[in-house]
């Protein structure tokens, strides 16, 4: 029996936590000081647990195996969402300035929503859980639950677990924030499209036809 809390952790290091900032480097962009630092603190515990160097290392994949990109890495997918999230965010507060979006939280889950991917994607994990799904299941949490947990384990405000955790299915059970709706909408929009722009392996064409959504061939 192997306790959580026991597991492999590799300390965090000056160098990780710069390579944090150099593939997301949005996240200079949060103008609360505190809430940055804890951002960047939630993807140097997600990638101490795994053998992940940086966020980069991470594949382009929605889920293990499922919409992978025929090319670029996790980062792309999560500074994209986080791009069109705050779009969305900045239209309604510009076009309706009595409307209350907190927009450094858009910011912050964006680049935070796929935190728990780290643990999903840890190919020790997936070996593990692909041997024996009847120990702990596969995967045993999925990367939006495990997400929630970093939220919480770095101290991260409410509102940014409660996107990490909701952006995906598991929020469909729940009342989803606004500032979380935005990032779950700009999440979903931006495979929807990746997948239109045929920028996806073709592996994703039946769960595109399913969404009524062909792939566009690329230019040559």
């Amino acid at each position: 029996m192997e306790f959580l809390d026991s597991r492999p952790r590799r300390d965090v290091t000056p160098e990780m936590r710069a390579s944090v900032l150099e593939d997301l480097p949005e996240l200079a962009d949060i103008q609360h000081e505190e809430l940055r630092r804890k951002c960047i603190d939630a993807w140097c515990l997600a990638l101490s647990e795994t053998s992940f160097g940086r966020i980069t290392d991470l594949p382009g994949e929605a889920n293990p195996g499922m919409f992978t990109l025929k090319r670029g890495n996790q980062a792309a997918h999560l500074r994209g969402v986080t791009r069109i999230a705050l779009a969305i965010a900045d239209d309604f507060i510009t076009s309706y300035p009595e409307v209350r979006i907190d927009r450094d939280i858009v910011l912050a889950g964006g680049l935070l929503h796929d935190v728990g991917k780290a643990w999903e994607f840890e190919p020790a994990n997936r070996a593990r859980w692909t041997t024996d799904p009847s120990a702990n299941g596969s995967p045993s949490l999925r990367h939006p639950v495990y997400g929630a947990h970093i939220c919480i384990a770095v101290g991260l405000p409410e509102s940014i677990a409660h996107i990490a955790l909701a952006h995906s299915m598991e929020g469909e059970h729940l009342i989803r924030g606004l500032e979380c709706l935005i990032v779950q909408r700009a999440d979903h929009l931006w495979w929807s499209i990746a997948g239109g722009c045929g920028l996806l392996d073709p592996s994703s064409d039946p769960i595109l036809a399913a969404r009524k959504i062909v792939p566009r061939a690329l230019r040559d």
